[in-house]
C-alpha cells in the first residue's frame, strides 16, 4: 500500500462522522480488561518481551520438535523464530502508520537464510500481534478509541468457567468499503474468574484470497509464573481448527530489554 493511501485509511479509521451512531465499549468489559492487565503486571510497565522456548509443531500425525524465540515490542510488533528438525520458520507482525501488516518465511535449514519474506494478507493482520503474551494484547488498550470492548458474560470455555470479553476494531460507517474488515478484527478473551489471568484468546484467520472463509484459531495459556513482577504464561498452545498446531514450553522470559524495531522490519 502506498504511503498516501495508508494515511488516507488511517484518517478514515480515526475520524468517525459525528452524525453517526458509533458503537461504544461496555464499562464492565473495560473494567475486567483493566483488572486483568493489573493482575498480570501489578505496577510494572512492560514495553517488550523475549520468550525462549522448546516447541512441538503438529500437523496431522506428524510432530516435529525444536526451539523458538518469541519477541514482542508494544502491541503492534512481534516476531516468532522457530527452528525444527531440518526446517525453520519466521513470522513477523508490524505496523505502518498504524495500519497492521506482516510477513513470514519457511524453508529448510540449508535454504532458509536466502528465502524472501512472503506477505500475509492484510485481512489476517488485524488481530493481536503479540498473541503469545497477553500483557501486550488489546486487553491493555482500553483507552484506544478505535477499539470496542463488550462483556459477553460468564461461560464455560474449554471445560472451565471464564469471563468472556470480545474486542473489535471500530470502522466508521462513512468508510463502507472497510466494513467487512470489522468482522476480521474480532478477538475473544477468556479470563479466569478468580485470578482474572487470560486462559485463552480466540479469533479467526482466513485464506489469503478469501476473507469471508473463517478458520478458527485459539491461543491457550497455562502455568503462569512471576518474572520480575509480571505474570508470564510458561505453557502456550496454538490451536488451528480445534487441533493443537504448536505447543510451546517457555524456558526463560526477558522483560524490558530495550528491543529495537529492526527485528520487526517487513519490507
Amino acid at each position: 500500500m502506498r504511503p498516501v493511501a495508508v494515511l488516507s485509511l488511517l484518517t478514515i479509521l480515526t475520524c468517525p462522522s459525528p452524525a453517526q451512531n458509533v458503537p461504544t465499549s461496555d464499562p464492565q468489559a473495560l473494567s475486567l480488561a483493566a483488572q486483568s492487565i493489573a493482575a498480570m503486571t501489578g505496577k510494572t510497565s512492560v514495553s517488550d518481551i523475549t520468550l525462549n522456548a522448546t516447541v512441538t509443531s503438529i500437523a496431522g500425525s506428524d510432530a516435529l520438535t525444536g526451539t523458538a524465540i518469541l519477541q514482542a515490542k508494544g502491541t503492534a510488533e512481534s516476531r516468532v523464530d522457530i527452528k525444527l528438525t531440518g526446517t525453520a520458520r519466521t513470522e513477523i507482525r508490524t505496523a505502518l502508520f498504524g495500519i497492521p501488516k506482516g510477513a513470514w518465511v519457511k524453508g529448510t535449514a540449508a535454504t532458509f537464510a536466502t528465502l524472501p519474506l512472503q506477505s500475509y494478507a492484510q485481512h489476517n493482520c488485524w488481530t493481536d500481534a503479540a498473541w503469545f503474551f497477553p500483557v501486550l494484547t488489546s486487553l491493555s488498550q482500553t483507552l484506544n478509541p478505535t477499539l470496542v470492548f463488550s462483556y459477553l458474560g460468564q461461560e464455560q470455555h474449554a471445560d472451565v468457567s471464564t469471563y468472556h470479553i470480545r474486542v473489535f476494531q471500530l470502522f466508521p460507517q462513512a468508510a463502507k468499503e472497510l466494513q467487512p474488515l470489522q468482522r476480521v478484527t474480532t478477538r475473544d478473551y477468556y479470563l479466569d474468574p478468580t485470578s482474572l489471568l487470560p486462559l485463552a484468546i480466540a479469533f479467526n484467520v482466513h485464506p489469503d484470497d478469501d476473507m469471508n472463509t473463517n478458520i478458527p484459531m485459539e491461543i491457550r495459556f497455562a502455568k503462569y509464573q512471576l518474572v520480575n513482577g509480571v505474570q508470564v504464561p510458561m505453557h502456550i498452545q496454538r490451536l488451528l481448527n480445534g487441533d493443537i498446531s504448536l505447543d510451546i514450553v517457555v524456558t526463560s522470559a526477558i522483560l524490558n530489554s530495550g528491543l529495537s524495531d529492526i527485528p520487526f522490519t517487513v519490507q
